[in-house]
């Protein structure tokens, strides 16, 4: 694979760029220095590189089905754990098996920074980030791990349900509602009017990006250092429609408990404006809120496109993100309530 040219900070997307930018090295590796090219290859381009990557995969503890390798900032390198050490960054090199899968790196930074950058939303830090032989792959810094090297409690909304495989089946992560989710937020954090807020953002924004793998193991709570909690930065947004078949919201009871359904969805059998404002007031957020945060999502907004346009996927990609996230748009944009005389 060529090396990429670079032009745009592999972190913020920020244009003039070779590298990372100062703010990306901020807020991503401490203010340290470090390359945007790793020491090694990819895991399948060097045997022994791959040897190194198998005994690293044993050591990491993030669940998921994607590869991850676990990395630690050494003074300003990055390099894999060794055996016992916490590691403080998440790699995930491209997968295998999924439609334009060597374009996933880009579009889970490019989502990731979309979501902070254009909506305000609290991501985990995170960068692209290139083998030595230009092959990308996302790097995130963990958020669950102090400074010191010990860890914050973390729990995900799998573990908060008491849902597991041998309790709940294959499909444990997915066979759930929105709402009910949001209920668990009730029930766990205390300033739950604050983060049914977060939680109803994450969920438009992840119907409005095709994220159609937003299950009960991609929402989590953390440990304040007051000792509360809240939830967690945000962390694996990407537009998945790109790369597999999927539905338009990962949980399969989709957004309400009981079965029940807008006149919208019933008419037309996809969501729209009408079932994200009533989500927001089954779930308990004020009327007038919910208005003002589902408005922030209807506007089309050029901030979206300049970050596209700078991103690191490529020009088919680029304009495929852009289309689904338009027909995305123009539905939330839908209200059927507006139609009935």
């Amino acid at each position: 694979m060529a090396f990429p040219e670079i032009n745009t900070c592999p972190g913020t997307l920020a244009a003039g760029f070779h590298t990372y930018s100062r703010t990306c090295l901020v807020r991503v590796f401490d203010g340290k220095k470090v390359s945007h090219v790793l020491p090694y290859n990819a895991p399948q381009t060097s045997e022994e590189d791959a040897q190194k990557f198998i005994e690293n995969r044993k050591r990491i503890s993030i669940s998921g089905v994607q590869e991850k390798l676990s990395l630690v900032l050494d003074k300003n390198k990055l390099r894999l754990t060794q055996p016992g050490e916490q590691g403080t960054y998440i790699l995930k090199p491209i997968p295998r098996d999924l439609r334009k899968v060597n374009q996933v790196p880009a579009n889970e930074h490019l989502t990731m920074q979309i979501a902070r950058q254009v909506y305000g939303i609290q991501t985990a830090e995170n960068a692209l980030i290139f083998f030595k032989n230009g092959e990308p792959a996302y790097l995130t810094k963990r958020f669950d791990v102090k400074p010191g090297g010990s860890k914050y409690a973390v729990e995900d909304f799998a573990s908060l349900a008491g849902r597991t495989s041998e309790t709940a089946g294959p499909d444990f992560k997915y066979d759930y509602t929105y709402e009910a989710l949001a209920a668990l937020v009730k029930r766990y954090i205390a300033a739950a009017v604050v983060e049914l807020e977060k939680l109803f953002s994450l969920v438009v924004f992840n119907y409005l990006f095709s994220n159609g793998d937003a299950h009960l193991k991609n929402f989590s709570i953390i440990e304040t250092p007051n000792g509360d909690f809240m939830l967690s930065p945000a962390y694996d947004l990407i537009n998945t429609r790109i790369h597999v078949d999927d539905s338009y919201l990962a949980l399969k009871g989709g957004l309400f408990q009981d079965e029940y359904e807008t006149a919208s969805f019933a008419a037309n059998g996809y969501y729209a404006y009408d079932d994200f404002y009533e989500f927001g007031m089954r779930i308990g957020i004020r009327e007038s809120r919910v208005s003002k945060l589902l408005n922030s999502y209807r506007e089309e907004k050029e901030a979206i496109s300049d970050l596209v346009s700078r991103c690191f996927l490529d020009n088919e990609t680029k304009a495929l993100y852009l289309e689904q996230y338009q027909a995305n748009l123009r539905a939330l944009n839908y209200s059927y309530r507006a139609l009935i005389p």
